[in-house]
């Protein structure tokens, strides 16, 4: 992200997955690849958390809820907040209920 880039709030649970062969996205691990100077951080507003970006760090949330892996969990809806001075890095993985590489490498997807 450059300086006034952010991402709005949003949920990593994408509506109609779960009749796909991965499924849904249960967990999302993100880590940030750098100290950002002002501002970039992730904000989980249902749950009154701000995630301060940092070299290094990494978080992991849920996408589902643990009593059922393919209802969506509300209180994660999260949004990356506005660079206000420098450059942010980050790269992040979501991890599937079941099985994603073997059907995309089928060509099944």
């Amino acid at each position: 992200y450059n300086e006034g880039q952010f991402y709005r709030r949003h949920h990593d649970y994408i509506v109609g997955q779960n009749e796909l062969q991965p499924g849904a996205r249960i967990l999302t691990f993100f880590m940030y690849l750098n100290d950002v100077e002002e501002g970039g951080g992730t904000r989980f507003s249902d749950l009154d958390i701000d995630i301060t970006p940092k070299k290094g760090k990494a978080v992991i949330w849920p996408a589902v809820l643990d009593e059922n892996p393919t209802e969506l969990d509300a209180r994660t809806y999260h949004e990356a907040l506005r660079v206000k001075k420098g450059i942010k890095y980050s790269v992040n993985s979501w991890i599937h209920l079941r099985d994603y590489k073997t059907p995309y490498m089928n060509r099944c997807i």
